[in-house]
């Protein structure tokens, strides 16, 4: 490869699909992340780290958890991620209390399965450091993209609770149970791992960095259709524009009774009396 004028000009077709493979795509490929321990690290990070991978393998690098541990900042995770090879967001959080996977003697979901995630807690909708870390957490947990899901499928939950300052971990397993009916009674069952972690640092993204981070290409916005719209329950509604219409020339019901018969004259009694029925007919 060549570089000219600050663009990089393939050489070989192997080096033009490697471009082609980092180049901004309109779909991106389904995120990975890259987990590292740091130099000073012990047993409960470095466990943790093994659990956390468990369930975040994905197909390319753009997140990543770096795992440490010293006398100031004991049993460290730091969760990331990153936009055009620069990092966006950072978040610094505390392991208090760790049960592993191990521990936790029940059966496990198989490695891949798409987890359902559950967040409680108003932080997560108010603060905006728990706002970022729920968007972080979806990113990192969320799994591939799938068209469909079948209900045996859905046998894994994460859920995470924040509560006053610290968020908990919890991972479950779904028991389909019988109910009597088609659709079945549900049981959760924790599987592990389970963390409690408390909110330390964090090094966000600025409001302009991060609105450019979500923008979507054009190709990819839905086209808003004119006099269409929806209610919140999903239903269709459209709009039809007509001409005026001259109500004059309205065909109406044709009744023997109300026909004027050629040559009769209507007295006024009789004019009174119709008056009053088309009221009441009305």
């Amino acid at each position: 490869m060549t570089q000219l004028d600050g663009v990089v000009k393939p050489k070989t077709k192997r080096s033009k699909r490697f471009l082609d493979s980092r180049a901004p795509k309109l779909s991106e490929d389904v995120k990975t992340a890259m987990i590292m321990k740091g130099g000073n690290s012990n047993q409960t990070v470095t466990q943790a780290l093994k659990d956390i991978e468990f369930f975040s393998k994905k197909t390319d690098c753009s997140l990543f958890l770096f795992g440490s541990h010293n006398k100031k900042r004991p049993n460290n995770l730091i969760f990331g991620r990153l936009f055009d090879f620069h990092v966006l967001d950072m978040v610094e959080l505390g392991i208090e209390k760790y049960v592993s996977l191990s521990d936790i003697k029940a059966s496990k979901c198989p490695e891949g399965t798409k987890p359902m995630l559950v967040f409680a807690g108003e932080a997560f909708d108010m603060d905006n450091e728990h706002k970022r870390l729920k968007s972080l957490l979806i990113d990192f947990f969320r799994g591939p993209t799938v068209s469909a899901v079948r209900l045996a499928g859905l046998e894994h939950v994460l859920h995470f609770t924040a509560l006053e300052g610290k968020v908990y971990m919890r991972s479950y397993r779904c028991l389909l149970k019988k109910s009597g009916c088609r659709t079945p009674r549900i049981e959760l069952e924790e599987i592990g791992p389970s963390l409690d972690l408390v909110l330390r640092r964090t090094h966000l993204a600025s409001d302009d960095l991060y609105k450019l981070a979500h923008r979507r290409p054009k190709a990819l916005k839905i086209r808003k259709k004119k006099n269409v719209s929806h209610d919140a329950f999903g239903t269709k509604f459209g709009r039809v524009h007509m001409q005026k219409q001259d109500l004059t020339k309205l065909q109406t019901r044709k009744m023997k009774g109300l026909r004027k018969r050629r040559g009769a004259v209507v007295s006024d009694d009789q004019e009174g009396g119709a008056a009053k029925a088309a009221k009441v007919d009305v």
